[in-house]
């Protein structure tokens, strides 16, 4: 009877006495957290990550089980598990390593795709703006304006034009500006610092409960730097009277709790244009993080911008081709602007418990804006000129704060709630006269905008399968004061959204995984469109599906492929260079997105995306159901070498297909197909480097319209392509110190 007792009880606790949990923290040799951090158990059945503050909790282990790690940028770790190890928490200090293709993980619920952009930044890092959303698989830009404006983007099928459909972020301060002058969602991203990013984190589509306004084609979050390994100073210099010279300078040495660092940055450039841009811009930004105890941690970050510049505009092709004009002409070289920013940072983050982890994030901007434009010549006005000014005044307020609760090793939840607040005085548009006289106010009022918000989304693991549900909630107050009306006149309107997710992942096996992503998020709407539309949804709804898979064949091959679908129900836009709402109505899109890494030694990095879109109108008239300046075809790709000893070099490419300009592709936008080259040399301490971009000095069209103008001389209008030439083959030189 006793035997079968002892029997009895240790059949019913054994899994207990065998199967045990396990708790510990990852840190760098700097003592800094490290999250992320695949850790698992044999083939990986048995696995879990750890959080922002380094820390795991990993179930089911028994004594004598291998402990292995797995994450980007650092060795991998082994470690035997004893029986001590129970009842206490494990710290592991994880070596850095390059950055190598075999670190990357798809288990789990750590975004493979960030750390493909983590590789690609290892492999070509990032030395100038426009570098910085081009590293973004499928993303594709174009500059109008010599650098001084944001970039026109482009994705799945988007013409996103300054930033409508796509959210972009900085430390978790938002970029995109809502009720622009310029339009809608403008994201300005000139005052980051390309050698201070760190990471990037992105996601296409809406398919994401913490992403929210503007995340309809997809999301880009950038991290700066913590922690600098040593100050440099950088100079470059170029044809077209490029000069650049940049510091990052190391604030605080021997401090184990404590790093601080300065950056700087000042460019000037001419561009090849006939009439100089007399470009120049101005950075500077301060880090600075404290370690105020082993669970909590404050980051202060502060930061001001500003550039002006002259521009030659976009040009008709007509003249061009008339030989009137050459593609670096212009006809109205009085255009140009200004613009500075201003910015606050702050964010402190604290475990609470073993599975509990706070953070929040407060930030303010101070922001300028000042445009002027010339599109269509003489057409409005035969005697002054069709110049307008676009301008704006604005203070950004916001804080947002996320809870991260790890409920068991299969489940874990996120939540959070926060607000956006913009306040925007003299939201104008004006009719002037070579950047002096105001001919006449076309627009002129002052925005408020209100965005509160909260989210929940949970991750739900059942044997090979992963289930991600999510639902976010989002509020609007919209208020627009016309300050062109006799009497005082004060417009408001109100929107609720609520925007479900599901996301489900299947692993195959450790090396491959299966996804198929669905959502709902909202085209983002400016209050001027919301306070005078007549048949507009105040935030039209936007529907995405995603199929594809994630695969490494083997430890230096990556490959994903993925078909997706986007019903969008309206996409109303102020178009703020006419100060009117431009309808458009209901619209899908569907294409495929595919991607390679093959990483043929620690060395050599190939790698390259393709991507295809099919973007079209629905309910309107058979061969007028494009949508203008959309892309189909698009490419990048390239070898890069970074040896383990001083060379590096790259060759890299971009494509984009001829697309249609206008709804029925009588007018076409010319594609191109663009090389650049690079190579760099370290001396011990001091590097130097060439550039070239536009290796074979193609011409090319960087920003195309469809566009209705007339010249002073010429009796009716013509519509037609009206561009801004891409950079000619273009040289420069780099020069750095390290110390």
């Amino acid at each position: 009877m006793q035997f079968q007792l002892c029997l009895f009880f240790l059949l019913c606790f054994s899994p207990i006495l065998k199967a045990q949990q396990i708790k510990g923290q990852f840190l760098n040799n700097q003592s800094e957290k490290v999250s992320d951090v695949l850790v698992y158990i044999g083939d990986g059945q048995v696995h879990s990550h750890s959080q922002l503050d380094g820390r795991f909790t990993l179930e089911k282990v028994e004594i004598g089980d291998t402990l292995r790690t797995q994450r980007l940028a650092y060795e991998s770790l082994f470690y035997i598990i004893q029986a001590e190890d129970f009842s206490q928490e494990l710290n592991f200090t994880l070596a850095t390593a390059a950055i190598e293709l075999k670190q990357i993980s798809i288990r789990g619920n750590v975004n493979t795709f960030s750390q493909i952009a983590q590789v690609d930044i290892a492999s070509k890092p990032i030395n100038n703006s426009q570098e910085i959303l081009r590293k973004v698989p499928g993303l594709m830009i174009g500059q109008h304006a010599g650098g001084g404006k944001a970039e026109q983007i482009f994705l799945r099928g988007f013409d996103i034009d300054h930033g409508t459909d796509i959210s972009i972020n900085v430390d978790g301060m938002p970029v995109n500006m809502v009720s622009h002058a310029h339009g809608q969602g403008y994201a300005d991203l000139h005052f980051l610092i390309p050698e201070t990013v760190d990471q990037i984190d992105f996601g296409k589509g809406p398919y994401y409960a913490d992403q929210g306004n503007f995340t309809t084609a997809g999301y880009v979050n950038f991290s700066t730097k913590d922690v600098l390994e040593r100050s440099s100073i950088g100079l470059e210099f170029g044809q077209f009277n490029h000069q650049r010279l940049v510091g990052l300078f190391k604030l605080l040495e021997n401090q184990p709790k404590q790093d601080a660092y300065l950056a700087t940055e000042f460019m000037l450039n001419d561009g090849p244009f006939e009439s100089p841009q007399q470009f120049s811009r101005f950075n500077i930004m301060g880090k600075y993080t404290a370690r105020l105890s082993n669970r909590e941690r404050l980051e202060i970050g502060l930061s001001h911008f500003q550039s002006q510049w002259n521009a030659s505009g976009q040009i008709p092709q007509r003249l061009v081709d008339q030989g009137v004009i050459s593609r670096f002409g212009s006809v109205d070289d009085t255009e140009g602007g200004f613009t500075d920013r201003t910015n606050i940072n702050l964010e402190h983050s604290k475990s609470i418990s073993d599975q509990l982890f706070v953070k929040t994030n407060a930030f303010f901007s101070r922001y300028n804006f000042e445009l002027y434009s010339n599109f269509t010549f003489f057409l409005e006005d035969p005697v002054n000129g069709d110049q307008i000014r676009q301008g704006e005044n604005r203070q950004l307020f916001g804080l947002q704060t996320t809870f991260n609760n790890r409920l068991t090793n299969d489940l874990e939840l996120n939540y959070g709630l926060g607000f956006r607040y913009d306040a925007i005085d003299n939201n104008e548009l004006s009719r002037s006269l070579n950047r002096q006289t105001t001919l006449e106010q076309l627009a002129l009022g002052d925005v408020d905008e209100l965005n509160v918000f909260s989210f929940v989304d949970a991750q739900i693991e059942v044997g090979n399968w992963r289930f991600n549900p999510g639902l976010r909630l989002d509020g609007f107050n919209f208020n627009y004061q016309d300050d062109l009306q006799e009497n005082y006149t004060s417009l408001a309107d109100q929107a609720l959204k609520l925007s479900p997710k599901l996301n489900i992942f299947y692993q195959a096996n450790p090396d491959w995984q299966y996804f198929l992503k669905a959502g709902r998020s909202f085209h983002s709407n400016d209050t001027r469109v919301v306070v005078q539309r007549e048949t507009a949804q105040t935030l039209p709804a936007a529907y995405g599906l995603d199929l594809g898979t994630v695969w490494k064949p083997r430890p230096n091959l990556w490959l994903h492929a993925a078909l997706w679908y986007l019903d969008s129900e309206q996409e109303f836009v102020y178009v703020g260079d006419a100060g009117i709402v431009e309808p458009s109505g209901r619209s899908h899109r569907k294409g495929i997105d595919l991607g390679m890494r093959l990483q043929l030694s620690p060395e050599w990095m190939i790698h390259s995306d393709v991507n295809y879109a099919n973007a079209r109108a629905i309910n309107e008239p058979r061969g007028a159901q494009y949508i203008p300046l959309a892309p189909d075809w698009t490419s990048t790709g390239g070898i890069n070498y970074r040896g383990t000893q001083a060379w590096s070099a790259g060759l890299n490419y971009r494509y984009m297909n001829i697309r249609p300009a206008n709804e029925d592709f009588s007018i076409a936008a010319q594609g191109y197909f663009i090389v650049d080259a690079n190579v760099a040399y370290d001396f011990g301490p001091l590097g130097i480097g060439l550039t070239v971009e536009n290796l074979f000095d193609q011409d090319w069209n960087e920003a195309q319209f469809a566009t209705e103008s007339r010249l002073s001389q010429e009796d009716e209008s013509v519509e037609e392509i009206h561009f801004t030439p891409g950079t000619p083959f273009f040289l420069k030189a780099s020069l750095q110190y390290r110390f």
